[in-house]
């Protein structure tokens, strides 16, 4: 990937974080536009975001995923990562948040491979990759009751996401996703199945400056609080 192309995402990053209030944390841009550069050379052999999302990387997956860093609750010090495919939301949370520790997990091998050499190559300490169905039962005797938020971006149904969640979180804990789309079906199947387990729930609309200021693109983040 020649250095100009990490310079360009490098200034679309800069205009997204300025425009969006993100000003304090432009320092972290170059670590980000290094990452996309990674991921874009990568996708070439390994099929880790769509072919046609490349010349859009910086908008849909490393702005979004660090953009969603600003509504994160407090007090959150673990995560987990399920279906990270390339390295989204994770890698660029590590590096929004490097206060934070977090495990990628992602059942193809290949793709944990290849967020492992990123992780390597980008020097980040705070996150591991691994190679694991969520739900399988050695997944969650290692890390049983370690999480206190879990993120996933796009297919996963809210009701499989909670099931994922409940076994490896904290008595108290957060379910983040990004998604698209008309969310009352998935909300109310997941309500009536995990209705006690389900606190608090809360729908943001991602608009952002400049290209998605009304959110005409539907990118919603959705925040659940778990309890067991």
């Amino acid at each position: 990937m020649p250095p100009n192309k990490q310079e360009e995402y490098f200034k679309q990053l800069q205009t997204f974080f300025w425009e969006n209030g993100l000003t304090s944390e432009v320092t972290k841009a170059d670590r980000l536009a290094y990452f996309a550069t990674l991921v874009a050379e990568k996708n070439k052999s390994i099929n880790l975001i769509s072919r046609s999302d490349v010349d859009g990387i910086i908008e849909k997956h490393v702005f979004l995923s660090a953009f969603v860093t600003k509504f994160f609750p407090d007090k959150i010090m673990k995560f987990v990562d399920i279906g990270t495919g390339g390295g989204f939301p994770g890698i660029p949370i590590a590096i929004m948040r490097p206060d934070l520790r977090g495990v990628l997990v992602d059942s193809i091998g290949k793709k944990v491979t290849a967020v492992n050499e990123f992780i390597d190559k980008l020097k980040l300490s705070n996150v591991i990759a691994e190679n694991f169905r969520v739900e399988s039962p050695e997944f969650i005797e290692k890390y049983k009751e370690t999480f206190d938020m879990v993120i996933s971006r796009g297919t996963v149904p809210l009701i499989i996401l909670i099931r994922y969640a409940l076994p490896v979180t904290k008595e108290k804990s957060y379910l983040i996703s990004i998604k698209g789309g008309d969310l009352d079906e998935e909300f109310t199947k997941a309500e009536m199945k995990y209705k006690s387990n389900i606190k608090k729930s809360t729908i943001y609309e991602l608009a952002y400056k400049p290209s998605n200021i009304r959110n005409k693109k539907g990118k919603k983040l959705i925040v659940i609080e778990l309890q067991k």
